[in-house]
C-alpha cells in the first residue's frame, strides 16, 4: 500500500485521504473490543477502491472506500455472515473475479497478501487480522466478537496482474446476542493503552491535505525506539461514522528511505472526504507487541480532549 491514504476496506477507499498516519485506541484481534486480545506482529491492510473506495494515496480526496462489496470485477464472498457473540468463530471468505472463481494470486503489500479488519457499526470495536489462504482460495482467520451487533469486514489487497489495482471490498457481518449500542466516544486527542499514552496533534480538513501527529509516550517519557510493524513505523485506519466509510494510511516516509524517525512522532497527511466525525485508529510496535490507540475527531475542527482516556478501544490484531 503506498505511502498515502486509502479508506475501503478492517468500504474501500476512505473518502478521507490520510496521506500517511496511523492513529488507534487499544487494539484486539481484528477488531476492537472491550477486553482485547493479545496482538499479534501482524497488520491488515485496507485497500482504496474505485468509484466508492479510493487510492492510496497521495494528498487527492479519494472516493469512500469499503462501501462495495463488488468493484472493478471483484467480489467479496463472505462463507459467515453471522457469528456469536463472545464465542471465537472461524471467519472464512473467498475473493472471487467476474467470471465467479477464486482469486489464488495476490500481490504482497507489507508483507502480505491480503489485509482484513473488522469494525463494529458503532465503531466501539476493532479488529486488525490477517487471515490465511487455502490453495482454493478461500480465506480464513479465527474471530471473537465481544458484543452482538452489526460489524463490517474489510478486505484490502491487490489481485495479482499486470494492469490491476488495489481494492477494499467490504461486507456486513451480524454478531448474534444481547444487543445494546454504543454511543461514539467523544473527541480526544490522547489516548491511553496498554500503559501507553498516545497524543494526536492536529486534525483532518475536508477536501484539504492536513499533516497528523501522533506522539507515544510511557510512564511521561516519550518512546523513541519504535519498531517496524508491516513495514512502517505506524498504520492508520480510520472510519467514518455512520457509514464506516474506510481509509488506510501509512507514515509520511517508511523504514529504511531515511525520513521517518522511530519516534516519538509518527506523521501522516490526510484529506478527509467530508465534514463529520470519525474514528482513527492506530497500531504502533514497540517492545515486540502490537498496540492499538483509538481517537475520536472531527474533520473541520480540531479534535478536542474531553479530559478523559477515550483511547481504549475494543480491539486487537491477528495473526
Amino acid at each position: 500500500m503506498n505511502t498515502g491514504l486509502r479508506i475501503t476496506t478492517f468500504a474501500a477507499a476512505l473518502a478521507a485521504t490520510f496521506g500517511a498516519a496511523y492513529g488507534v485506541g487499544q487494539g484486539i484481534d481484528p477488531v476492537v473490543a472491550d477486553s482485547p486480545p493479545k496482538h499479534g506482529d501482524e497488520h491488515t491492510r485496507p485497500t482504496p477502491a474505485k468509484a466508492e473506495g479510493g487510492g492510496h494515496g497521495g494528498h487527492d480526496t479519494p472516493p469512500a472506500g469499503g462501501l462495495q462489496i463488488s468493484e472493478g470485477g471483484y467480489t467479496l464472498d463472505l462463507d459467515t455472515p453471522r457469528v456469536t457473540a463472545g464465542k471465537q468463530a472461524d471467519l472464512r471468505f473467498t475473493v472471487r473475479d467476474a467470471g465467479g472463481r477464486a482469486v489464488t494470486a495476490y500481490q504482497r503489500e507489507h508483507d502480505k497478501e491480503l489485509h482484513l479488519i473488522v469494525a463494529s457499526r458503532d465503531l466501539a470495536t476493532y479488529r486488525h487480522v490477517h487471515p490465511t489462504r487455502a490453495a482454493d482460495g478461500t480465506w480464513s482467520t479465527p474471530v471473537d466478537l465481544p458484543r452482538a451487533g452489526g460489524y463490517r469486514v474489510f478486505a484490502d489487497f491487490t489481485p495479482a496482474g499486470k494492469d490491476t489495482e488495489n481494492l477494499t471490498l467490504g461486507a456486513d457481518l451480524a454478531a448474534s446476542g444481547p444487543y445494546e449500542p454504543r454511543p461514539l466516544p467523544p473527541a480526544s486527542n490522547t489516548a491511553r493503552v496498554d500503559g501507553y499514552e498516545v497524543k494526536l496533534t492536529g486534525a483532518p480538513h475536508p477536501g484539504k491535505a492536513s499533516e497528523l501527529k501522533l506522539r507515544v509516550s510511557r510512564d511521561g517519557k516519550p518512546v523513541t525506539d519504535l519498531q517496524p510493524y508491516l513495514g512502517a513505523y505506524g498504520h492508520l485506519v480510520a472510519l467514518r461514522s455512520g457509514d464506516l466509510a474506510y481509509l488506510h494510511v501509512h507514515p509520511n516516509g517508511e523504514p529504511g528511505d531515511g525520513t521517518t524517525r522511530p519516534g516519538p512522532d509518527i506523521s501522516f497527511t490526510a484529506t478527509a472526504p467530508s465534514a463529520g466525525a470519525y474514528r482513527l485508529f492506530l497500531d504502533f510496535k514497540h517492545d515486540g507487541k502490537v498496540h492499538s490507540a483509538a481517537f475520536t475527531v472531527r474533520a473541520g475542527g480540531a479534535a478536542a480532549d474531553s479530559g478523559t482516556p477515550e483511547g481504549h478501544a475494543e480491539g486487537g490484531h491477528g495473526h
